[in-house]
C-alpha cells in the first residue's frame, strides 16, 4: 500500500507542487482546497495522470468549528477512495499573506492571521492526530519572515513564529507514537501568494534575487522537492527541526 498525505491548500503554489513531487514518489493524496474546486479538481487529474491514487475536499483551515465535519468526509474519503483508514503524512500548508504596518494593523487582521495560520493548524492536527499512523510526519509551514524582519509583515510573521514553536511542542507530545514533526520555512516564492508580489512585479522580483545567495526568486517546485524530501521515511530521524529553503536569503 502506498504511503498517503494530506496537502493543506493544496489547489495552488507551493501545495499544488508539493502534492506532484509526493505524487511522483509515489504516495498518495488528498488536497484541501478553500474555494477554487475546479482548480483542485485539475490538479487531483494531474496527480492521477502520475499514477497515484489522490481525492481533493473543501476546508476552510481558519473555521475550526467545521473541523469535526471535515473529519468524517475524510473518513469517508479514506474508506471509499483509498479503502483504508488512515494517513501517514500531513502538511499543513494552507494560508495567505497580508502586508501591513503595525500602526496600521487592525484586530480583524490580526485575528485573520492568528485563526488562519496558527489557531487553524493546531486544531486540525488535533483532529487529526488519531489518523496518523504510528511512525508517520507532520509538516507545518512557516516563513523566513520568522528569522528577518520586513516592514509590514509583523501580524503575519508572529503567528509564523508561533508555528515553529508549536512543531517543536508537537514533536516533543507525539514522539510516543514515533511521528516527527518539522516546520518549513521558505523564502520568498514566485507564486500567487499576495497577489503574485514576487512572482509579477519584476522590480520586487529583482530585488529579492539581490539578497539571495542562489541569485533568483524561489519556484514552487523548488519547495515542492524539499517537502518531498522530508515527508519520506528517509528523513525520519529529523524532528523537532525548522528547515529553511530560501536559497540562502539575508545570510
Amino acid at each position: 500500500m502506498n504511503k498517503l498525505a494530506l496537502i493543506t491548500g493544496g489547489s495552488r503554489g507551493i501545495g499544488q507542487h508539493s502534492a506532484q513531487a509526493l505524487a511522483q514518489e509515489g504516495v498518495d493524496i488528498i488536497i484541501t482546497y478553500h474555494s477554487q474546486a475546479d482548480a483542485a479538481s485539475d490538479v487531483v487529474n494531474r496527480l492521477k495522470a502520475l499514477g497515484v491514487n489522490a481525492a481533493a475536499l473543501s476546508l476552510d483551515t481558519s473555521k475550526t468549528d467545521t473541523f469535526p465535519n471535515f473529519v468524517a468526509r475524510l473518513k469517508h474519503e479514506l474508506n471509499t477512495t483509498f479503502n483504508r483508514a488512515s494517513i501517514d503524512y500531513l502538511f499543513n500548508n494552507a494560508g495567505t499573506g497580508l502586508h501591513s504596518m503595525i500602526t496600521d494593523s487592525t484586530e480583524a487582521d490580526f485575528d485573520e492571521m492568528y485563526q488562519l495560520h496558527l489557531k487553524g493548524p493546531f486544531f486540525l492536527t488535533q483532529a487529526l492526530y488519531p489518523m496518523i499512523n504510528e511512525g508517520g510526519s507532520i509538516l507545518n509551514i512557516s516563513s523566513g519572515l520568522a528569522r528577518f524582519s520586513l516592514p509590514g509583515s509583523a501580524s503575519y510573521a508572529i503567528m509564523k513564529g508561533g508555528v515553529e514553536v508549536m512543531s517543536r511542542y508537537m514533536a516533543k507530545e507525539f514522539s510516543d507514537r514515533s511521528i516527527t514533526v518539522n516546520t518549513l520555512a521558505p523564502g520568498a516564492i514566485a507564486t500567487d501568494f499576495r497577489g503574485g508580489a514576487v512572482r509579477d512585479n519584476p522590480e520586487m522580483n529583482k530585488m529579492v534575487a539581490s539578497f539571495t545567495a542562489l541569485g533568483r526568486v524561489g519556484l514552487p517546485e523548488d519547495i515542492g522537492r524539499v517537502v518531498a524530501q522530508l515527508l519520506n521515511e528517509k528523513s525520519h530521524w529529523m524532528t523537532g527541526q525548522r528547515i529553511e529553503a530560501s536559497g540562502g536569503m539575508f545570510l
